[in-house]
């Protein structure tokens, strides 16, 4: 199962790209950092992408369909938010909150494939990948804001300007506290409690080090995010090992 989940999460991933891609293609190549994607440089064209699209979707399919019809359910619900998605910085200054409601949705169907049922615990993890990405997407927006001001698309990074150390400082509280307390409703080894604070070291780390108007500190600092999310995971499987050692 966690084989396909690997696959699933990947398969998606994809997808949601494609059709950001496709729906940011003509404003791709007015901003600086994304001139050289494959459809706004030319490299491919629209029939391509969606016909590529179309394929992964099915491949995601054949996957989601391989657990439980209240799993496939729960997965099926995600797809107007990913849909979405690319369109809201055209509307609204918190396209990172349509981001976070999308990017995370898979702890919702991997807790329902194993459950049948979508948990209080399942849905504060959610509730903490939400504030995560909330974080770590509008560190990444900065890169791009000076363009995107330009031709009038709108993040948080805009709304929030200098500000934003101190609102991702509240992103990274929200998230450390609900990663607890979905460790608390799970029932969680001790232990887990305390690899979570350090977890929660690097998240502040982020905070403090983050240069707003250096655009390759702030992609690194959203790169960085990588690690925190293993930390998470190691902090999870090692509780579980001690659990039940």
């Amino acid at each position: 199962m966690m084989a396909l989940f690997g696959v699933g999460a990947l398969i998606m991933r994809g997808a949601g790209c494609v059709i950001n891609d496709l729906a940011d293609r003509n404003f791709d190549g007015k901003v600086e950092r994304t001139t050289t994607r494959p459809l706004p440089s030319g490299q491919v064209k629209v029939w391509q992408a969606l016909l590529f699209l179309g394929v992964i979707l099915l491949l995601g399919l054949a996957i989601l369909v391989q657990f439980r019809i209240e799993a496939i359910i729960v997965g099926v619900c995600s797809l107007p938010i990913i849909i979405t998605y690319p369109f809201m910085k055209r509307v609204t200054y918190w396209p990172q909150a349509c981001l976070g409601l999308a990017f995370n949705w898979g702890a919702l169907v991997g807790w329902t494939a194993v459950t049948g049922t979508v948990e209080p615990a399942a849905i504060a993890m959610y509730a903490a990948g939400f504030f995560w990405t909330l974080g770590y997407d509008t560190i990444y927006a900065h890169q791009d804001k000076d363009d995107d001001e330009k031709i009038g698309l709108k993040s948080l990074a805009l709304r929030l300007g200098d500000a934003t150390p101190k609102w991702a400082k509240g992103f990274y509280t929200m998230t450390t506290l609900l990663l607890g307390v979905a460790g608390m409703l799970a029932d969680l080894h001790w232990s887990y409690f305390v690899l979570l604070g350090l977890a929660g070291i690097h998240l502040g780390w982020q905070v403090a080090t983050v240069k707003l108007d250096d655009a390759a500190n702030c992609l690194k600092r959203f790169k960085s995010n990588r690690d925190y999310g293993l930390l998470v995971l190691g902090a999870i499987v090692i509780s579980h090992l001690i659990a039940i050692a």
